[in-house]
């Protein structure tokens, strides 16, 4: 046994450092014991078909980064690029596929915008999250909308019995300056959470061809949850996100200093009944609003998402059956769109099943939806899993999604009524090795987009009328997101290895060309280990050459970043943290012409009891 297991171990390492890791590699036994994103149910970790990445509010703040989207970064399967600073405009990619393309949540409640489309990543706290699942894969059965590449789920700090008070503070390059409180607790029936952050910083030229200062921002958030079981079997969970952030950024007019000001809003409540050990029930009601506002440059676009879920779930023996009502409403503001083209909602009736039978886990979605502007879209997907020992698992996916375009997009000065809905069919295999501090994952992906929308500008190339502008939406074409996702990590010593390696294709099928500003590989190789009292981590980021245009003429070069964490408990009750970014001080850039902050430094210091 002692022969197998050093085999297997040696098996495994090549893998991690041949590939890249999340900085939150770290043993099995940390995770959390469900995940909802799944399946929108809670179900073990172990018996999840998809692929899907979890990091809890430990990684967080054990790497020290000082954004959601640094966190996203070093997931497997997503690269981000940002016009600039933290508070600047974010692209998440999922697997190659556009921002838009991966459904968004904050607590349940769906976080989106029906100007550019997808949600606003630099506008989300990081020191109120407290946990995030990444599903790779496309989930329109269950979701909807939106869920082409993936779903991200993002949750709030949750209360539980006692009483739990925190505070951080934290410094860095760039002036940079933060601090934050939480107060976690509950009693008998009730418990609740509540989250303070505030921070700010002088910036850097994110333009240096543009106007030659440093665009800073400023930012404050509060969350707050409460938790009412009133019967048993039955609770009221009520969740709050408020987020505000004021930034800089260069204008079009040159020596023109923008300020853009990014009001990000999240309501949910809900209902969940247990009415036996077999019948489950959940009633949720949620907004989530998303304002964008500019100035002196005037333009101002406000997002409001209304849904409404009622959620039946029955447990037949070893399987699960569960039927959705959703109703999705959606509604924009914005002063370039025709005003009664402002609304649209969509009615769906969701179908899942779940089978687990020994070695076997099988799952089947089915759903419609109904647009008040596309009428019927159906949806399914069908994932099996087979455990053919302990320690290795085998899975095969396929499913279908769809996007409808956004209400700018269609009913905008540049907008195109006539645009059909964004729609996808997805094939995956995957298989999975977990034993004890060892692990490895390998999947391979194809997903091909059909009628994919893109600004579209020349000679005739607009049929909507509006030939005052330079160009339109229009659906131009087909995209293919292809590839391999391999990861793993093992414990050598003392020393906690973890990898990630992301082989991509994300290409044009009209043009052959590669998709702008996407990489053919990237990868994240860490490692992290305990000495005199110190917890001390490395990262190395490598993401390869991309192309800035769809052309395939600007080329942006391939870069490697190391970045280093270091911690120590300097009482029962208190922490102090640091962090360098970027220790080679690497000039590079993620979107033409904008730079990025080079080397930084920042040191925090937590308490907590």
């Amino acid at each position: 046994m002692k022969t197998r297991a050093i085999s297997v171990r040696l098996a495994v390492l090549p893998l991690a450092c041949a590939a890249a890791f999340p900085a939150f590699a770290q043993t099995p036994a940390t995770l959390p014991e469900t995940v909802v994103t799944a399946t929108r149910s809670q179900v073990p970790v172990t018996d999840v078909v998809a692929d899907v990445s979890i990091v809890d509010r430990e990684q967080i703040e054990r790497s020290g980064a000082n954004g959601l989207a640094d966190v996203l970064s070093r997931v497997p399967g997503i690269t981000v690029t940002r016009n600039g600073g933290p508070a600047s405009t974010t692209s998440v990619y999922l697997r190659g596929a556009e921002t838009r393309f991966t459904a968004v949540f904050v607590d349940g409640v769906r976080v989106d915008s029906q100007s550019t489309g997808g949600a606003t990543w630099n506008a989300i706290p990081l020191a109120q999250v407290e946990r995030i699942e990444v599903l790779r894969g496309p989930a329109a059965a269950i979701y909807g909308s939106d869920a082409l590449a993936g779903v991200i789920q993002i949750f709030t700090r949750q209360g539980e019995a006692g009483f739990f008070p925190s505070v951080h503070v934290g410094v860095g390059t760039h002036n940079t300056r933060d601090m934050s409180a939480s107060l976690r607790g509950g009693q008998g029936v009730v418990s609740y959470a509540l989250g303070l952050s505030s921070e700010r910083s002088d910036g850097f030229n994110a333009q240096p061809s543009g106007n030659p200062d440093r665009d800073g921002y400023r930012g404050q958030s509060v969350s707050g949850r409460l938790g009412w079981k009133f019967a048993p079997g039955h609770e009221l969970d009520a969740t709050l996100l408020d987020s505000e952030q004021k930034a800089g950024y260069d204008g079009y007019l040159p020596g023109q200093d923008d300020q853009n000001q990014q009001d990000l809003r999240t309501l949910g409540l809900n209902w969940s009944a247990a009415w036996s050990e077999a019948w489950k029930t959940r009633v949720g009601v949620t907004r989530g609003t998303d304002r964008y506002e500019t100035t002196p440059s005037p333009y101002l676009t406000h997002t409001r998402i209304d849904t409404y879920l009622l959620r039946n779930e029955w447990l037949m023996g070893t399987a699960t059956l569960s039927a959705d009502l959703e109703r999705r409403e959606d509604h924009l503001t914005n002063g370039s769109t025709v005003p009664e083209q402002t609304a649209r909602d969509q009615n769906a009736l969701a179908l899942g099943y779940t089978l687990r039978h020994g070695a076997h886990t099988l799952q089947l979605n089915a759903r419609h939806d109904d647009d008040s502007e596309f009428g019927g879209q159906s949806t399914g997907g069908v994932a099996y899993a087979l455990a053919f020992s302990p320690a290795w698992r085998a899975t095969l996916s396929a499913g279908t999604a769809f996007r409808v375009p956004t209400l700018f997009q269609r009913f905008s000065f540049y907008g195109t009524p006539e645009l059909k809905a964004e729609t996808a069919r997805n094939f995956e295999a995957g298989l999975r090795y977990q034993a004890g501090h060892d692990r490895a994952g390998f999947t391979l992906y194809r997903n091909d987009v059909k009628n994919l929308i893109d600004y579209v500008t020349g000679p005739g190339s607009c049929a909507n009328g509006v030939g005052e502008y330079a160009g339109c939406y229009g659906n131009t074409g087909r995209a293919r997101y292809s590839g391999v996702t391999l990861s793993g990590g093992t414990r050598a010593g003392s020393v906690n290895l973890g990898a990630s390696l992301d082989l991509m294709r994300p290409k044009d099928l009209e043009t052959g060309l590669r998709l702008a500003r996407r990489a053919q590989t990237q990868a994240t190789l860490t490692a992290d280990t305990q000495l005199a009292g110190w917890t001390f981590g490395g990262e190395l980021q490598h993401l390869g050459s991309r192309f800035d245009d769809a052309a395939n003429t600007q080329r942006l070069p391939a870069h490697s970043l190391l970045n280093l964490t270091a911690s120590t408990a300097l009482t029962p009750s208190w922490t102090l943290q640091a962090r360098i970014d970027n220790l080679t001080d690497k000039a590079y850039e993620s979107v033409l012409g904008y730079a990025t902050a080079g080397r930084t430094v920042y040191v925090g210091l937590n308490w907590s009891r």
